[in-house]
C-alpha cells in the first residue's frame, strides 16, 4: 500500500517553470561567461565535460520527452509552436547542462576553485529571477510530466549504484565513497530546484515538495555511478589541459575513496 501510494506520488508530479525572455537572456550571457572562465584557466577537459552535459540534456528533454514521450510541453503566451519548443529547451538543456555537469565534475576534481565556482553558479540560480523580473511577466510557461519515465530512471539510479556497493563489497582494494557521490548527485539538483521555487519559477503548490525531494533523489543523482566512471577513464589518459597523461599512477581518486 505504501509503494504504491508512494509511485501514484511520482505519477501525478508535474514540474512547472514559468519565465520571460530577460531570464533567457541574462542566463545565456552567464553561460558565455562560465565558459570564457574554463577557457581562461584552460580546463579543456571540464570544458568539454560540461558542453557535453548540455547536449546530452538537449538529447534527452528535445529527443525523448519532446518527441517520443510527449511529456514535455512549451508554451509563449499560451500558445505551443515546434519552433519555440525547440529553442526554449535547448537553453534549457545548455544552461543547466553546462552548469550541473560543471557542479559534478569540480566536485569530483575537488577543483582548487571548487568554492568560488559553486559560489558563482548557486547564487547566480538564486538572483537572475529576481533581475529578469524587470523585463515583464513571466508569459513564458514550460510543463514535464513525469509518470512515462520516472520509473526508468529509478532503474538506472538502483542499477548504478547496487553496482558501486557490490564493487565495494568484493574489492580489496581502496573503496568508492558512495555517500560522497550521492552528496553531489542530489546537492546540484537540489540548488537549482529550490533556487526555481523560491523564486516563483517553479509555482507553489500542494507537490512543490514532493516535486523538491523527488527529482533532488532521483534525476541527476541517477547518473553519478556512471559519471564516476568516466572520470576516472578520461583522468587516466589525458590532463586538464588535454595534454597525454604520462602516469596513470598520478591521479588523485583520494576525494571518492575510503579505506
Amino acid at each position: 500500500m505504501l509503494f504504491n501510494n508512494i509511485l501514484k506520488t511520482i505519477e501525478n508530479i508535474v514540474p512547472t517553470r514559468n519565465f520571460n525572455l530577460s531570464y533567457i537572456i541574462l542566463d545565456s550571457v552567464f553561460i558565455l561567461i562560465l565558459i570564457g572562465l574554463l577557457i581562461y584557466q584552460k580546463k579543456y577537459v571540464t570544458l568539454i565535460w560540461s558542453l557535453f552535459g548540455g547536449i546530452l540534456y538537449f538529447i534527452v528533454d528535445y529527443g525523448y520527452f519532446y518527441w517520443i514521450s510527449h511529456s514535455r510541453q512549451v508554451l509563449v503566451d499560451g500558445v505551443s509552436s515546434q519552433w519555440t519548443t525547440a529553442l526554449v529547451l535547448l537553453w534549457m538543456s545548455l544552461s543547466y547542462g553546462i552548469t550541473n555537469f560543471l557542479f559534478i565534475w569540480l566536485c569530483l576534481k575537488k577543483d582548487k576553485y571548487l568554492k568560488e565556482y559553486l559560489i558563482l553558479i548557486i547564487l547566480w540560480w538564486m538572483v537572475v529571477p529576481s533581475i529578469a523580473s524587470i523585463g515583464g511577466s513571466n508569459n513564458i510557461q514550460t510543463l514535464r510530466t513525469t509518470g512515462a519515465y520516472h520509473g526508468a530512471m529509478a532503474i538506472i539510479l538502483i542499477v548504478g549504484y547496487v553496482g558501486l556497493i557490490i564493487y565495494n563489497l568484493t574489492t580489496k582494494t581502496k573503496m568508492i565513497n558512495i555517500l560522497w557521490l550521492n552528496l553531489i548527485g542530489i546537492s546540484v539538483q537540489f540548488c537549482w530546484e529550490f533556487a526555481l521555487l523560491v523564486n516563483g519559477i517553479r509555482p507553489l503548490n500542494e507537490a512543490s515538495l514532493t516535486t523538491l525531494i523527488i527529482n533532488s533523489v532521483i534525476e541527476t543523482n541517477l547518473g553519478m555511478p556512471y559519471i564516476y566512471l568516466i572520470y576516472i577513464s578520461v583522468y587516466k589518459h589525458f590532463n586538464e589541459n588535454l595534454s597525454r597523461r604520462k602516469s596513470v599512477d598520478s591521479i588523485d581518486s583520494t576525494p571518492l575513496t575510503q579505506a
